[in-house]
């Protein structure tokens, strides 16, 4: 705002400065000054206001939520048809619960038949201790309240669809806070294990509450994380840094096989998650797989950015990411395409930098696979709730101070979508129940986390989030903009039944946006244990259905209905897809780019950053 202003007086003939006086106060120069200063001066406090109350809000908006609840209230007040309705349905709901009480009593206080069942994807109340008396009744009325805020907070006429989902959203999480399965008077599976440990369990809950407040004051990582060390349990596998720039590592892994396909992978992580989610233990690393089926596996490590990479935007992520190790690759193996995948934000990433390489007429890619990766927005889910232009601008005044999005924030933003399995059911086995989940590699690196450069995390939730630029033609690079139906090399989608972050439906629609050969798979799982699914990985199973450029429009619902289902992990179906895409197997290619030795031995430096 302040540079419009600047922008303006300047335009206007009036000469502008700041000039700092030798009382270390504010002097100013000429009578263009003064609104240009008070503006600054101004919007530094609302900035600084924003900033702090954001810390207190996980960086959610009151104004954002604010609005939301206004247009709820409002259009309640003036729709006394719903009104009625919902009264009617409390009085049933009332009903409801004095005749399941009698079955109770009736049953002589044991098990009668609920009166409403919970949702399939809600474990708290299946044990059978919850069907027993008075615990039966109690998380049978709370449920009535959480369907009956459901009919309050939806069905509305007149309100804004994003209001209406914030606001049945945000009645869920505040219901979720008082469910009885939190408290340990109302949860019988709780009081059972106090009774039969003599209170054990709740003292060494207690030891775990300390624990925790004492590593998330301290910035330490959870209980377990640190047997989890990085180049020694976790991303293992050998390899070197044969490229580094300001942003990137590129690492090149050694070949396992006697012979390789020709083309080599280069792999694309996101920049909010440290790469090595793909090269966790050797039994489950993406990476070591490939190389084993044959392939010269490059990855990416991001940069894990502070202060001095504020304006960092999403042209430099592209440009000193993708493209430098594009370049990098052909120095060393001039000639030969590239089969690239990207995963999450990395496949987004890759997307646009695929449509502006097929819009300037550069063929070096061979294929491109995207791993839970989003190109169209109008579906992404819960993070859409609050993204609008107050919640945007709210978090870049939170990023402003800083220059950069905290891994805390972002890491509380995803525990908020999953309240129930990341929030309370964590502290009810950890504080209540006195137990510790033992830590795994995905749960280690989880905690693993790094932080968004202010401008590239503006500009992403902006032009995509927001704005839908990429998915409309609209995102420009290089002062062109670029159109996702330009790549004509095949692509390989891959989304997760589970997925919070990038709604399976939301990376279906690459369908949508191209011309090109599609496979799509949809496996089963989350945004990243979906993905992480080696083969042998128990209870894993996926759908598979390819589409030609040709052939015609298969929606989401038919896809779900008619893709034939396939036992075990999509990783196979993924290394058989490149193979047939690839040319017949030469020998191994030396490590490094000519004249350039490696720098250094994979995992590389930059992953170890704090």
């Amino acid at each position: 705002m302040a540079r419009i202003n600047r922008d303006a007086m300047t335009a206007a003939g009036s000469p502008v400065s700041l000039q700092g006086s030798g009382g270390g106060g504010l002097t100013l120069a000429g009578t263009a000054d003064v609104p240009r200063t008070c503006a600054e001066i101004g919007e530094t406090c609302d900035r600084a206001l924003h900033a702090a109350m954001a810390r207190v809000t996980r960086g959610l908006s009151p104004a954002a939520l604010a609005l939301a609840g206004f247009d709820w209230a409002t259009h309640l007040v003036f729709s006394p048809g719903k009104r009625w309705a919902l009264l009617n349905e409390a009085a049933c709901n009332g009903l409801s619960a004095i005749n399941h009480a009698a079955g109770c009593v009736a049953a002589g206080y044991g098990i009668a038949v609920p009166r409403t069942d919970p949702p399939l994807q809600d474990p708290r109340f299946a044990g059978e201790a919850w069907q027993t008396w008075p615990f039966n009744l109690i998380h049978q009325n709370f449920l009535l309240s959480q369907k009956w805020w459901h009919s309050a907070t939806t069905g509305i006429g007149g309100v804004a669809r994003q209001h209406e989902a914030a606001v049945e959203f945000t009645a869920r999480q505040l219901l979720d806070t008082v469910s009885p399965s939190n408290f340990l008077f109302t949860n019988p599976e709780v009081l059972a294990r106090t009774a039969e440990t003599v209170g054990a369990n709740l003292a060494v809950g207690l030891g775990n509450v300390l624990e925790d407040a004492q590593r998330l004051l301290t910035g330490e990582k959870p209980v377990g994380a640190e047997r989890f060390v990085v180049g020694r349990d976790v991303a293992t596998t050998r390899g070197r840094v044969i490229h580094r720039n300001r942003l990137i590592e590129l690492i090149q892994y050694e070949s396992t096989t006697g012979t390789v396909r020709p083309e080599p992978v280069l792999i694309v992580p996101a920049w909010i998650m440290k790469y090595y989610i793909l090269d966790l233990s050797p039994a489950n690393s993406f990476v070591r797989h490939l190389t084993d089926q044959g392939f010269t596996v490059f990855m990416i490590s991001w940069k894990n950015p502070d202060e001095g990479d504020r304006d960092l935007g999403m042209e430099d992520y592209r440009r000193l990411g993708i493209m430098a190790a594009l370049n990098a690759i052909g120095a060393m193996l001039p000639g030969r395409k590239v089969h690239a995948i990207g995963y999450c934000l990395g496949g987004t990433l890759l997307s646009i930098a695929a449509s502006a390489m097929a819009r300037d007429g550069d063929d070096s890619l061979a294929s491109v696979t995207l791993l839970a990766a989003q190109t169209d927005f109008t579906e992404a889910g819960e993070l859409m709730l609050f993204i609008n232009e107050s919640e945007v601008h709210f978090l870049e005044d939170m990023m402003w101070r800083r220059g950069f999005l905290d891994t805390r924030q972002m890491a509380g933003a995803f525990q908020i979508l999953r309240s129930n399995d990341l929030i309370w059911s964590y502290a009810v086995r950890n504080y209540l129940m006195g137990e510790r989940e033992p830590m795994n590699d995905l749960m280690a690196w989880n905690a693993d986390g790094t932080r968004m450069p202010y401008r590239m995390h503006s500009e992403y939730l902006r032009h995509l989030f927001l704005d839908n630029d990429l998915a409309t033609g609209r995102l420009r690079v290089d002062g062109k903009p670029i159109s996702i139906t330009d790549i004509r090399a095949p692509i390989f989608a891959v989304g997760t039944v589970r997925d919070h972050v990038a709604p399976w439906r939301s990376t279906y629609k690459i369908h949508l946006l191209t011309d090109t050969d599609v496979t799509y798979v949809l496996t089963s799982g989350g945004h990243n244990a979906g993905i992480v699914s080696e083969p042998g990985h128990p209870r894993r199973r996926y759908q598979i259905l390819s589409r030609l450029a040709d052939d015609p429009y298969v929606d989401p619902d038919t896809f779900e209905n008619e893709a034939p289902y396939q036992e075990g992990s999509w990783w196979p179906a993924l290394f058989d897809w490149l193979k047939e895409r690839s040319g017949q197997p030469v020998l191994p290619p030396a490590m490094g780019v000519p004249g350039q030795p490696p720098l250094c031995d994979a995992p590389g430096t930059y992953v170890l950053q704090p």
